[in-house]
């Protein structure tokens, strides 16, 4: 609760039917939140990258018979590089309600303690795994960001963090600007912005830890 309005402990309290992706640590959280919540009550409909997509229709009929369904990530906003979309989508589609609650979003914390461009800048999602399309984008990535005075958020997988730090430092410009903003909201978090030449220096372990990566160059 720390970083969670009073609004989301609330919904929680009202809401038996979730749409998570992993059932066991969706089930944790509620219990931490709302421990005296029954958790055999609880209904769960699991979205993934193994669900699918012919049975997203099955997890908004609560919604349609006047059921509310909250939408859970395991480690971020639904719907912003989660899980999420698609059953959003689809409930427009039915004239459901949607109603995003306020939590911390690593993208925008990111952004707010990065010092770079907060008036114009796009996130990336994963980049390439392939060694010379890496390169290629994180180039493309850093000519946007001249030409458009447009900082480039993106993220990896946090086992390859540190191998795309070393990517970073090698293939952009001594002057470009990185920002490793890590564990955010957390007690290590480690939020730091300098040139790819001083990164080249002071290398961070960033293994296994959440990570936004943001670049910019001027």
């Amino acid at each position: 609760m720390d970083v969670l309005p009073q609004t989301v402990k609330r919904v929680i309290e009202q809401t038996n039917t979730f749409i998570v992706e992993n059932d066991k640590t969706a089930r944790r959280f509620i219990k931490k939140i709302t421990p005296e919540k029954s958790q055999p009550g609880l209904k769960m409909f699991h979205l993934n990258k193994f669900t699918d997509p012919a049975d997203l229709p099955n997890f908004i009929e609560p919604c349609l018979n006047g059921t509310n369904v909250g939408l859970l990530s395991e480690a971020g906003c639904p719907g912003v590089a989660d899980p999420g979309a698609d059953i959003v989508s689809l409930a427009h589609r039915h004239n459901i309600k949607v109603v995003p609650l306020v939590g911390p979003s690593s993208i925008l914390m990111s952004v707010m303690a990065s010092g770079m461009n907060g008036q114009s800048f796009a996130f990336n999602g994963y980049l390439p795994i392939d060694k010379g399309e890496r390169k290629n984008e994180i180039k493309r990535l850093e000519r946007l960001s001249l030409d458009y005075n447009q900082s480039q958020l993106f993220i990896e997988t946090p086992y390859r963090n540190n191998k795309m730090l070393e990517d970073l430092c090698q293939i952009l410009e001594s002057n470009t600007q990185i920002c490793v903003a890590c564990d955010i909201t957390l007690d290590t978090e480690f939020i730091k912005t300098q040139s790819a030449a001083s990164w080249k220096k002071n290398i961070v372990d960033l293994h296994k830890r959440p990570t936004i990566f943001i670049i910019h160059k001027s």
